[in-house]
């Protein structure tokens, strides 16, 4: 499965994702592609957006979490970043503050 979030997505792109996704709120689209399809969609949409698009897309992928990050442009204000650590994908709320310390994770009460 495939979510895509986008800031004011351009007509081309739009209609272009429609064939492959249904939109159920305005800029969010849902579907399930083959990875080969999948790959093709992100290629058009990183090759034809303009530099002030921006788009989030989260898609299922044969990891630890299941699901893959790829972000295109600015986003708004979101705050937010992606990170890696130790493999796994996560949202860094406030970016700017360097990623906890392997010695910080293992006091963490989880």
């Amino acid at each position: 499965m495939t979510v895509i979030v986008a800031n004011d997505t351009p007509d081309a792109i739009r209609w272009m994702l429609k064939r492959w996704f249904i939109e159920p709120r305005p800029n969010v689209f849902v579907g399930t592609l083959n990875p080969r399809t999948h790959a093709k969609v992100m290629d058009y949409i990183f090759r034809n957006a303009p530099a002030d698009f921006g788009v989030l897309v989260v898609s299922s992928a044969p990891n630890c979490q299941g699901y893959l990050i790829e972000r295109h442009g600015p986003l708004g204000a979101s705050g937010r970043d992606e990170i890696e650590i130790a493999g796994i994908p996560l949202v860094l709320e406030k970016p700017g503050e360097p990623p906890p310390t392997p010695e910080q994770m293992a006091e963490w009460p989880f």
